[in-house]
This record gives C-alpha cells, sequence and structure tokens, in this order.
C-alpha cells in the first residue's frame, strides 16, 4: 500500500489524496467485461490508458485535471513504489466531479444500434429512420448517462438529462463533448483510425469546468481500423471486444467469477491495445515505456 490516503477504487482506477488540492490516479492493468472485474490483468494496460490520456490532454485545448507526472514530489513513496506507478499515474487538480457520463456517438453500434433496431429509446430518440449498423450518423449525438457506483450506467434522454443538469449546463456540456469528440475524430482519421463513440467527464474547480479522468481511451472509446470498416456489418476494434469474444465462447453465465483467461487471449488483448496507443499517439510504446 502506499504512503497515501486511498480514497476510491474504481473497476481500473486507485484514487489516492495528495493534498486538499491534488489526488494521485493510478491506472492498474486491470479489466472488466460484464461488469465483472476479470481475475487475469492485462500487462501494461494502464500505462496505455494514462500514455493516450496524456496525449490527448496536450493535444486538446479544453481545460483539464492534469498537472504533473513527477512522482518525486510526492511524500512517502518507495522507489520501489515509484517504479510501480510510473507511467501509470497522474497528479490532477481535485474536482467536484459532475455525475454524468458525457456520451458522444459518431456511428449507431453496439447498445445504441440494438436499442435503435428494437424501437428506439434514450439514445435514439433523435435519429432518423432507415440507419443500419455501424453507419455514419448524420452528425454527433449526445447521450449522456447517469453513473453508476456499480453495474451499468443508465442512459438518459434529452429530457431527464436536462432535468438532472439544467438547461445551462447541459448545453455546456453537450457542446464542449461534441466539439472534442470531432477534434479526436478528424485526428484519429488521418492515422487511419476511426472513432466511433466515446465518453467524458467533467469536473469544476475553483469555478472552471475541466476534462478530467481517462480521455479518449480504448477503455472510453471505440476505435475502429478505418480499413476494415463496412457499414451494416460487426467492426473488429482496439479495445476489449477480444476479450469479451472469448468470454462469450467459454459458457460464462457472466456472474462472478470469471474463468481464467487463456495466455494467448491475454497476449493479444494486451497487442491491441499497444496497437491503439501506437496508431493514435503516432509514438513507440516502448519508447513511452522508456520515458518513464
Amino acid at each position: 500500500m502506499l504512503a497515501l490516503k486511498h480514497l476510491a477504487s474504481g473497476k481500473v482506477r486507485e484514487i489516492y489524496e495528495v493534498d486538499d488540492e491534488r489526488l494521485l490516479f493510478v491506472a492498474t492493468d486491470r479489466i472488466s467485461a460484464y461488469d465483472v472485474i476479470l481475475g487475469d490483468p492485462i500487462p501494461d494496460k494502464g500505462r496505455v490508458l494514462t500514455g493516450l490520456s496524456l496525449h490527448w490532454f496536450d493535444l486538446l485545448d479544453t481545460p483539464n485535471h492534469f498537472l504533473s507526472t513527477d512522482l518525486s514530489q510526492l511524500s512517502g513513496l518507495t522507489a520501489d513504489d515509484i517504479a510501480d506507478l510510473s507511467g501509470r499515474s497522474m497528479i490532477v487538480r481535485r474536482c467536484d466531479v459532475i455525475p454524468v457520463e458525457c456520451v458522444v456517438r459518431g456511428y449507431l453500434y453496439g447498445s445504441s444500434w440494438r436499442e435503435y433496431r428494437d424501437g428506439g429509446g434514450p439514445t435514439t430518440e433523435h435519429l432518423p429512420a432507415g440507419l443500419d449498423m455501424a453507419d455514419l450518423l448524420p452528425e454527433p449525438i449526445f447521450t449522456p448517462a447517469t453513473k453508476a457506483e456499480s453495474g451499468h450506467d443508465e442512459n438518459l434522454d434529452e429530457a431527464g438529462a436536462r432535468a438532472a443538469l439544467g438547461d445551462e449546463l447541459y448545453e455546456r456540456l453537450k457542446a464542449t463533448s461534441i466539439d472534442i469528440y470531432l477534434t479526436a475524430a478528424r485526428y484519429a482519421a488521418k492515422r487511419g483510425v476511426i472513432l466511433a463513440d466515446t465518453k467524458f467527464e467533467f469536473g469544476f474547480a475553483d469555478g472552471e469546468l475541466l476534462l478530467i479522468d481517462e480521455v479518449l481511451t480504448p477503455d472510453s472509446s471505440r476505435y475502429w481500423p478505418a480499413d476494415e470498416y463496412q457499414p451494416g456489418s460487426a467492426v473488429p476494434s482496439f479495445d476489449k471486444q477480444y476479450v469479451r469474444d472469448w468470454l462469450d465462447t467459454s459458457g460464462w453465465d457472466h456472474t462472478p467469477p470469471s474463468p481464467p483467461l487463456p495466455a494467448e487471449v491475454i497476449a493479444e488483448t494486451r497487442a491491441r491495445y499497444v496497437e491503439a496507443f501506437e496508431k493514435i499517439s503516432g509514438k513507440s510504446f516502448d519508447a513511452y515505456l522508456e520515458g518513464n
């Protein structure tokens, strides 16, 4: 355990208190599927998430909570602590978190496609008829969801989101989220990658709206190889879908405990996360590891 006050554990992240104004975010190598944390980690997954978040925080103009990766400024950490935390940790501003996931979808896929196919719902209420799976939407849509402590987040329709946030904050989050999505989608497209959908989190610090947590990673976003995209059919992605597909063939009933992952599934999943890092950032993952 670190010599810092532990505040919270998520499916992937551990959060520690540095002081009244700063937190330490640590991205572990844990991986979840069907809302269950699997027993086998994916080596370096947390470093991919952190490295890509840092890449996007640097690239985007949106104010964010990131402060530093310099762990030497934290008291009480041993050399072993710093080695373990290297590449997977961020010192960030402490914020009042807005308890809503800001989801932006540019393509009709996943749960949104199933909802649309089955007659519609909160994430597809404004979409025209006649769309097919994986279709590019006429324009990106903002489909916020409540943040669940465990289990699935609950999608909100526009009226519900406005009631939860207020009209002014709703419009601000919608505009900011769609703007970030469009900027990131254009950037990814130049690198042969489609950003199908993503989710953001925001918070306030000293009255300033900040982009927080991870951003535009394979865990928070659906990235597709552009050369394998075909509307109307399933598209492979740079995320945990490979693990889900294996689990679906294993006979697992989606209740804990999960079955152990074969070594080849772990290795292939790591390779997909690393490929996402390198394609999107244009940098070598090995170089990122060496630099941290």
